[in-house]
C-alpha cells in the first residue's frame, strides 16, 4: 500500500454497500475521504456508525479517486448510469454489478487469480459474481498445476445473495410455515423457508434452459482463467441459509493430480483455508464461514468415475469475498501495482 490518502466513493447503501464501508475501515484502507451515495440523501447507520448518505448524481463523483459500486444482482446497477461518467472524471471504478463483466473493455478480476488483467484497464474494473469468485479461487491453483479440462459445479446459495429482501423473507416465512399457512414468497418464485429453489436469476438464451446465475458462472470462469473454450456447466440453487454460499465442484484435469497434492496447493494459496478432516466431520460450513474473509475448501477426494478428476466442497461469505472484500482488494491491488 502507500501513504497517499484516497478519496473514495461507495455507491450503494444496502447490504453490500455496508460491507464495503466496514471492509475499508477494517483493512485500514488509506482513506482521505469516504463519500457514500445512494438513490436518496439520508442519515444512515452503516458498519456500526452513523453516516451521511448523499444522492447519486454525476456531480457526486467530482474530486474522487476511486468509486466502488455495490451493485444489485439481477438488475441494472448504478454503474450503468454513472460508471463511465465517473471514469471520464478521472475516477477509478470498481463495479460489483453484472452490467459490464463481459465487456471487452473491462477486466474481470479476482486479485489472487488474475491481477495482471488490470494492466489493460480503461479506468473500469469489474468484480465477478459471488459464486464465480469462490470457485475460481479454488480452481486457479489446481489449474496451474494440472490444467483444467472440464468443470461441473452445483451451488447452494444463501438468501443474503438476494439482499435484505431475501433475508427478511426467510425470517418472515418461518411462522406461517410452522402453522401450515401459505407464506408469501417475497423476492423468490416460491417460499424459501424449508425449501430449495433451483432458480437464480432469469432464463437466458445464450445457454437454453440455464438461469442467469448459471450462465454467469460459465462465461465469467472462462474470462477470469483465460480459458475461453473451457467446458463449464453449473446448476445454481437458492437454499434457506442466511449467509455464505456453498458449492460442490467436480474438476477434471489434463494431467494427474492427487487429493494430497491438491491439499498442498490449496493450503499454500492466498485467501484459501483448507478444512478437510472428514473422519472427524470437519469440513467447511456456511455458518462458520459467515463473517470471515477466506474461501474455505474441503472434502477433497478423487472422482472414481473419471480420470484425473477431483471432487471438492467450497464455502465462502458471499457478502465478503464474494462482493465487498474482493471489490476493496481490487482497489488495493491497483494501488500496489501503480495503476491509480
Amino acid at each position: 500500500m502507500t501513504e497517499k490518502a484516497y478519496r473514495v466513493g461507495v455507491v450503494g447503501a444496502g447490504m453490500v454497500g455496508e460491507r464495503l464501508v466496514s471492509v475499508l475501515e477494517r483493512r485500514g484502507f488509506p482513506l482521505g475521504e469516504l463519500r457514500i451515495m445512494a438513490t436518496s440523501a439520508r442519515r444512515q447507520e452503516m458498519a456500526g456508525r452513523q453516516h451521511d448518505v448523499i444522492e447519486t448524481t454525476p456531480d457526486a463523483f467530482d474530486g474522487l479517486d476511486i468509486a466502488l459500486f455495490a451493485g444489485t444482482e439481477g438488475e441494472s446497477g448504478a454503474s450503468q448510469l454513472y460508471g463511465w461518467q465517473a471514469v471520464e472524471k478521472g475516477v477509478f471504478v470498481v463495479d460489483n454489478g453484472s452490467d459490464f463483466r463481459m465487456d471487452e473493455r473491462v477486466p474481470l478480476v479476482v486479485p489472487e487469480v488474475n491481477a495482471e488483467a488490470m494492466r489493460s484497464h480503461q479506468g473500469f474494473v469489474a468484480n465477478p459474481n459471488c459464486s464465480t469468485i469462490q470457485m475460481v479461487m479454488v480452481l486457479a491453483p489446481l489449474h496451474r498445476a494440472a490444467k483444467l479440462k472440464r468443470v461441473v459445479v452445483s451451488t447452494y446459495q444463501s438468501v443474503s445473495g438476494t439482499g435484505r429482501a431475501g433475508v427478511q423473507a426467510l425470517l418472515q416465512q418461518r411462522e406461517p410455515a410452522a402453522s401450515g399457512a401459505e407464506a408469501e414468497p417475497g423476492p423468490y418464485p416460491h417460499p424459501i423457508y424449508d425449501n430449495v429453489i433451483p432458480e437464480i436469476g432469469s432464463l437466458k438464451g445464450e445457454f437454453p434452459g440455464y438461469y442467469s446465475e448459471e450462465s454467469k458462472m460459465i462465461v465469467e470462469t472462462r474470462k477470469i482463467l483465460g480459458l475461453p473454450d473451457l467446458p463449464v456447466t453449473a446448476t445454481c440453487v437458492r437454499v434457506p441459509v442466511g449467509n455464505s454460499h456453498s458449492e460442490a465442484i467436480n474438476a477434471e484435469f489434463e494431467r494427474p493430480i492427487s487429493p494430497e497434492r491438491a491439499r498442498e496447493l490449496l493450503s499454500d494459496a492466498p485467501g484459501i483455508a483448507v478444512i478437510d478432516k472428514p473422519e472427524d466431520s470437519r469440513y467447511p460450513l456456511a455458518a462458520e464461514a459467515s463473517g470471515r474473509d477466506a474461501v474455505f475448501v474441503g472434502r477433497i477426494r478423487r472422482d472414481p468415475s473419471a480420470a484425473n478428476a477431483l471432487d471438492l466442497w467450497c464455502v465462502s461469505d458471499n457478502l465478503l469475498k464474494g462482493a465487498a472484500l474482493n471489490t476493496v482488494q481490487i482497489a488495493e491491488k491497483a494501488i500496489e501495482m501503480g495503476l491509480i
